[in-house]
């Protein structure tokens, strides 16, 4: 498993601005209005994922036992939460894209652009805690651990 390149985020990010957009020309007019904290669950992952991030990486300094099947889990979850976020971002960034020119023409455009900001901080911030949990959850290089007091020899 290799850690997230920026190619991947941007690719996923770009899908999703894509084909949001595309729906939103097509749909808008169908579908509800989008609720104001839609995107607040994204926010929460991203505590949840950065409390983890500085849990993980104050025990691999500690030199405390960490089993390598949690840091695994720890890294497939930061992967799969930084291209959800990409993806959700490019999403939100469509819906901006898509009501900021109709805020003065429709009324429900005004209240959706709203909650569009609030999903971009949030997926945003899912991205940022994904990566910063991905880094913590890297081998420390060698002067990252304290040397083994007992003298070789």
């Amino acid at each position: 498993m290799h850690f997230t390149r920026p190619r991947e985020l941007a690719v996923a990010g770009l899908l999703g601005l894509v084909l949001a957009y595309l729906l939103f020309q097509v749909a808008y007019g169908s579908i509800p209005a989008l609720p104001l904290f839609a995107g607040i669950t994204l926010l929460v992952l991203s505590l949840c994922e950065t409390v983890l991030a500085f849990i993980v990486r104050s025990r691999i300094k500690e030199g405390r036992v960490l089993s390598a099947i949690s840091v695994a889990r720890s890294v497939a979850l930061a992967k799969a939460s930084s291209l959800a976020g990409s993806v959700m971002t490019g999403v939100w960034l469509a819906a901006f894209a898509y009501l900021f020119p109709r805020r003065d023409e429709l009324l429900a455009a005004s209240g959706d652009l709203r909650s569009a900001t609030v999903g971009i901080v949030s997926s945003v911030a899912l991205v940022a805690a994904a990566l910063w949990l991905e880094h913590c959850c890297r081998t420390p290089e060698g002067g990252d651990r304290d040397p083994d007091p007992e003298p070789t020899g």
